[in-house]
């Protein structure tokens, strides 16, 4: 347990109500961590942070935050750091996708929902939780991409393109942060059965059309990501920088 323990550190997580950051919060409250679920809607996170609370006494809280909201986004910050004490981890999971269609049938609001969304918002969040990571040089950031930003697609055009920045983004942070011994890192997700995705595997015939062309046979479960969001967040992934970890059951080989 040592190389993946969390004792001691403050995790903050956007979009952790639901599938992959519940997943990531449940996990990261187990090796040690205290939380911070965060999404929309109160009600659903607090529900979360209870659930984490009854197994593991005084380790999550609940901040609702919209992502389109810089003043949302601070106030999560700041009530994390007000309740925790500091920000140790930092989890960039929430994100958009309002469109599934062509590129040329996209509307301008659209396409920038999604970029804002998707990038700004976690281009936000690294800089309100990075001064203090500076002063105690110490610090880890993931964004949570996708195998998307990878590959073109005819249909998630916008939503790949906002996730191919991410990383981008995570290799010019990582430049520029990791000196001060805080690390930046992507996860990048294959189909994995949430909320989020469930129109690519809702019925049996479309799970079995998506998971047909994975070496392992099967779409994933948000629990198959949360393993490396806490290997990135421990002293397990302590040399490891500007970097993306696919985790998609083999399908992008």
């Amino acid at each position: 347990m040592e190389l993946f323990d969390l004792t001691g550190k403050v995790a903050v997580i956007t979009g952790s109500s639901k599938g992959i950051g519940r997943a990531i919060a449940e996990r990261m409250a187990e090796h040690g961590a205290k939380v911070t679920i965060s999404s929309r809607k109160a009600g659903p996170c607090e529900a979360v942070a209870a659930e984490i609370n009854a197994k593991y006494p005084g380790a999550a809280i609940a901040i609702p935050a919209n992502i389109s909201s810089k003043d949302d986004l601070q106030r999560l910050v700041d009530t994390a750091r007000e309740t925790f004490g500091k920000i140790d981890i930092l989890v960039c999971n929430a994100a958009s996708n309002p469109y599934y269609g062509p590129m040329s049938g996209i509307s301008d609001e659209a396409f920038r929902k999604i970029l804002d969304n998707n990038i700004i918002s976690n281009h936000w969040m690294v800089q309100m939780v990075a001064p203090e990571m500076k002063e105690r040089r110490d610090g880890a950031i993931i964004i949570v991409s996708s195998v998307g930003g990878l590959r073109g697609n005819a249909v998630i055009g916008a939503y790949n393109i906002s996730k191919a920045a991410d990383f981008q983004l995570a290799r010019n942070l990582a430049h520029e942060l990791s000196p001060h011994n805080i690390r930046v890192n992507c996860v990048a997700p294959g189909l994995v059965k949430t909320d989020f995705a469930r129109a690519l595997w809702d019925t049996p015939e479309a799970e079995q059309r998506n998971s047909a062309g994975t070496p392992l046979r099967r779409l994933g479960e948000p629990d198959d990501i949360a393993g490396a969001a806490v290997f990135l967040a421990s002293r397990a992934g302590a040399w490891m920088t500007g970097q993306a970890v696919v985790v998609d059951g083999g399908a992008t080989i």
